[in-house]
């Protein structure tokens, strides 16, 4: 077989998932990642629909794509107007792009119940539609909507209307399973059928509603299927798309075809995070091959296995599509998941030492009192540094108050937050204000430190959460607090664990502080 055609639909169907609304500037970025990850097909939207992709397309011209081709998509003609005069064909042309894509009906229950036109009309529609534009841009692409189920309720009438696409001469007649409820043996032999009395290149079209839009998309290709339609992230609407994320590398490292290059394949990670920080939905953890729990090992035998053989739990190389593999510290970790990680610091530890069977225990013993480690890995890197001898205390508590007050039913509660705390250069003691207790207690502790340690002010708070472990005991309950911080170039967590979440979220607020300074400490050491 020769090269899998890869076409995204991100911008279009993508785009119609609950939550996600990309702006045009997004849009275009998202394209011009696209064209360097090598894909084909780049749809940028429906002209007609709104005024944001007519804007999409009278900008994309300005840009200089390397690979991807530019398509508009819309329907085919409605049924009082003529080919010259549909006005959605018209704004379709004039996006004035190099292909266009056009949906039609498959099922008869459509063609009858929601278009309300005849069988023979609707055949009408798909050539009058295709054969205009066909004579007016490069490539015209047929989507024929609703194809599986229209072929299981109806197939000879299924077959006609892509032999009317295929009379009209358009490029590829994509197979679309529309309600994402097909399975993949039906899709394999209904492609078989197909083929029987179609001549032109077939594409599929999958949506994940039944969980089988890449299963669907692979089995497509094993059937003769060369042009294949996703999303990043598998985003789309109800359940979304067959997952680019996912179809790709299969095809690469599965099924040992071409679509994109190799050196494009380590890109698909970090344009999957791209793609779901501009839809502002957070990245999916277990998101086959580029989520960050693909290559996370737990358990103390997978992390001892893959040490000494990485596919041994393992089912490809993480390298290859950009992601790496991560080994987690929790209570179910075995001293080779210890000394994993040290060697991630910098650190050399062996099996069997006492500061490695110290360090376990220590792990072991602080999550049964409610600790995580494995989502709170700058904590973890500081009671290494401590074993090991790296950690000095850069500042120690004397004590602190926090005060919280509420003056009239109507206004908000104060908060306010003293501390005094013991340096190399002295004793120092402030106060500060914040929008809640633990918010001053942080104010008050850079407060009393920034002087000393300026570069604290380039750490950022940017996630705070809070968890009861015991819930059984009410109020008394203990509180784990994880927080998130960041500077200009790192970002780590840190965990704190208390009956009083103030006292939780001071040791969470130390350890954060500690980390970058711990980390400032041994970059100067190393210049």
């Amino acid at each position: 077989m020769s090269k899998i055609i890869i076409y995204d639909t991100t911008l279009r169907d993508g785009a119609q998932t609950e939550g996600i609304s990309f702006s045009v500037d997004d849009k275009l970025r998202i394209t011009q990642r696209l064209d360097q990850l090598g894909v084909d097909y780049v749809e940028g939207g429906w002209p007609g629909a709104n005024p944001k992709d007519i804007e999409f397309f009278k900008r994309i011209k300005k840009i200089k794509l390397t690979h991807a081709r530019i398509t508009a998509f819309g329907s085919t003609r409605h049924r009082a107007q003529t080919a010259e005069s549909d006005p959605n064909l018209q704004l379709l042309l004039a996006a004035d792009v190099p292909g266009i894509t056009l949906f039609g009906k498959s099922w008869d229950l459509h063609v009858s119940k929601v278009l309300e036109i005849s069988l023979e009309e609707n055949l009408e529609l798909i050539y009058d539609s295709l054969n205009y534009l066909v004579s007016k841009v490069d490539e015209v692409i047929y989507d024929a909507e609703h194809f599986f189920d229209g072929y299981k309720a109806n197939p000879e009438y299924a077959i006609k209307t892509l032999k009317a696409a295929e009379s009209a001469k358009a490029k590829y007649l994509v197979l679309c399973d529309t309600n994402g409820g097909t399975l993949p043996d039906e899709i394999g032999q209904i492609i078989d059928h197909v083929k029987r009395e179609i001549s032109t290149p077939l594409g599929i079209h999958t949506h994940n509603d039944a969980g089988l839009a890449v299963a669907s998309s692979l089995v497509a290709i094993k059937h003769g299927v060369q042009h294949i339609h996703g999303t990043i992230n598998g985003y789309g609407e109800r359940c979304g798309n067959a997952n680019l994320c996912v179809v790709i590398p299969n095809i690469k490292l599965k099924l040992k075809l071409d679509c994109i290059s190799d050196e494009q394949l380590t890109q698909l990670t970090e344009i999957s995070w791209f793609v779901s920080d501009l839809a502002n939905l957070r990245h999916l953890p277990r998101q086959p091959y580029v989520g960050e729990s693909a290559f996370a090992h737990k358990g103390g035998v997978h992390v001892s296995a893959v040490q000494k053989v990485a596919r041994s739990y393992e089912h490809t190389q993480p390298e290859l599509v950009g992601n790496k593999r991560k080994v987690l510290i929790s209570d179910q970790s075995g001293q080779g998941a210890i000394v994993y990680k040290a060697k991630e610091y910098g650190l050399d530890l062996t099996k069997n030492t006492p500061e490695v069977r110290k360090l376990l225990s220590e792990v072991k013993q602080r999550e049964l009192d409610g600790f995580q480690f494995e989502g709170a890995e700058g904590s973890f890197e500081l009671m290494v540094k401590k074993a090991k001898g790296l950690h000095k205390k850069l500042f120690e508590l004397i004590g602190f108050r926090v005060i919280v007050e509420r003056r009239e039913h109507d206004q908000e509660a104060l908060a306010e937050a003293t501390i005094k705390i013991r340096t190399p250069w002295g004793v120092e003691q402030t106060a500060a204000d914040g929008d809640g207790p633990v918010d001053a207690l942080n104010c008050a502790l850079r407060k009393a430190l920034e002087k000393f340690y300026p570069s604290i002010k380039e750490v950022k708070l940017i996630d705070y959460k809070v968890r009861i472990i015991n819930e059984h005991e009410g109020t008394g309950a203990k509180t784990r607090v994880l927080l998130e911080s960041e500077d200009e170039e790192n970002s780590w967590s840190t965990v704190g664990v208390s009956t009083n979440i103030i006292e939780a979220s001071w040791q969470a607020l130390v350890d954060s502080i500690e980390y970058k300074l711990l980390k400032q400490e041994m970059q100067q050491e190393l210049k």
